[in-house]
């Protein structure tokens, strides 16, 4: 087992400048998806790191963030992701370091 699941992030942002510094903070978290969604692989401790910044980010009262967990990244993850025309080219998983 990797240890690491698979999440699925979608962001609805209300300023364009928070919207850039989300959108740069998930790059480091894993992959875009669509405009504002993003794949991310990730450990427990990555997870609470991607909270921790989108966080310090966001204007709680205007701003929204989903987290969708769809389980191991070596379970059914792939297979519940399911894409019209062109299927998304996932990178295999990496390391991240901080």
């Amino acid at each position: 087992m990797s240890g690491l699941q698979s999440y699925v992030v979608s962001y609805d942002i209300m300023d364009q400048k928070r919207l850039q510094r989300v959108h740069k903070a998930m790059l480091g978290f894993g992959q875009p998806v669509h405009y504002s969604v993003f794949r991310c692989d990730l450990n427990s401790g990555c997870l609470e790191d991607m909270i921790a910044a989108l966080n310090k980010i966001i204007n709680h009262k205007e701003d929204r963030i989903m987290v969708i967990d769809m389980g191991p990244t070596d379970g059914r993850a792939d297979a519940r992701i399911r894409f019209l025309g062109i299927k998304q080219k996932w990178d295999k998983h990496s390391a991240m370091i901080f």
